[in-house]
């Protein structure tokens, strides 16, 4: 144990708590108590009023922010505590857990998650960069890992709307509906203010390497490197697009000619009818700027290597 107790807030998702994982909330506050620290587990019926619980926590400067859940609850997180001294821990119970995988977490094992970040709070935060996207009227947000502003931010669109079926299944029956339907883009992107007129499939912007549960979407990412990847896939038809989606899933469409990588500290993206999304939030409807702030979040974690 350290020497000296631990004040550790912990914010449980909200359908989580509810649900099949309701349990983990209460098994990462014991393990937090038996390493000898205090953690103030909040459980809320909604995302806003679990916001306004922590902020009110954090005001007391708590010594980190634990949330529970998936990358939704990461991008909580990070608009909480972003450009501060309060160091964000995971503990991913959600379906994608991209964030987890970029930081060496366990993705899919809540306990070891659990005993990890345990261990990482006897250790220095890591420190790596944070995403903001303005958009709107000068409204801005932060995210974690990764924004969407292609055919899979159509797909969240989607499924968003969808009340059934439940989970990972939504996902995939919308991503096989708007596939049926697939849209020819058109975008205007300004990559550190050079503009470039595009027409595609799919663009994203990665301080992570990837979405939709392990897509690895821009896997040559580094959390820490000050640069945002901007992937840029062509217009493609149907045939084309079922041919390299295995390869997104895999991270080898790298070199694919239709497929291209810009290393970027902003890039301002426009177009008309799509709506971006931020490690599967909702942002709002293009256009949206989005800017790397080098080292601005400190995490609980090991990092990609486990060093």
């Amino acid at each position: 144990m350290t020497s000296t107790p631990l004040r550790i807030v912990v914010a449980v998702n909200p359908s989580a708590s509810f649900g099949r994982r309701r349990d983990v909330g209460t098994s990462v506050a014991a393990a937090v108590t038996a390493a000898g620290h205090t953690p103030v587990v909040l459980l809320e019926e909604s995302f806003d009023d679990l916001v306004a619980a922590a902020r009110a926590e954090l005001a007391s400067s708590p010594d980190a922010l634990v949330v529970v859940g998936g990358d939704g609850m990461v991008n909580l997180g990070a608009n909480l505590v972003a450009g501060t001294d309060v160091p964000l821990g995971l503990v991913p119970s959600g379906t994608g857990n991209d964030m987890a995988r970029a930081l060496g977490i366990p993705h899919d094992d809540h306990e070891a998650a659990t005993r990890l970040l345990v261990a990482q709070l006897e250790r220095p935060p890591l420190v790596i960069d944070a995403g903001r996207v303005s958009h709107g009227d000068g409204e801005s947000t932060w995210f974690a890992c990764m924004v969407s502003a292609g055919f899979d931010a159509v797909v969240n669109e989607r499924a968003n709307r969808m009340r059934w079926p439940k989970g990972r299944s939504r996902y995939n029956l919308a991503l096989y509906l708007e596939l049926i339907r697939l849209r020819h883009l058109s975008y205007r992107l300004e990559l550190d203010g050079v503009s470039h007129e595009v027409e595609g499939t799919l663009v994203s912007v990665g301080n992570g390497q990837s979405l939709g549960g392990g897509m690895k979407v821009t896997p040559d990412a580094v959390l820490d490197d000050g640069l945002l990847d901007v992937l840029v896939v062509d217009r493609l038809t149907r045939l084309q697009f079922l041919r390299i989606f295995p390869k997104v899933f895999a991270g080898t469409h790298l070199g694919d000619p239709r497929v291209h990588v810009h290393r970027v500290r902003r890039v301002t993206i426009h177009s008309d009818d799509v709506v971006a999304y931020a490690d599967g939030e909702r942002v709002g409807p293009l256009p949206v700027t989005v800017e790397v702030v080098p080292g601005a979040l400190r995490v609980l974690a090991p990092g990609p290597t486990g060093g």
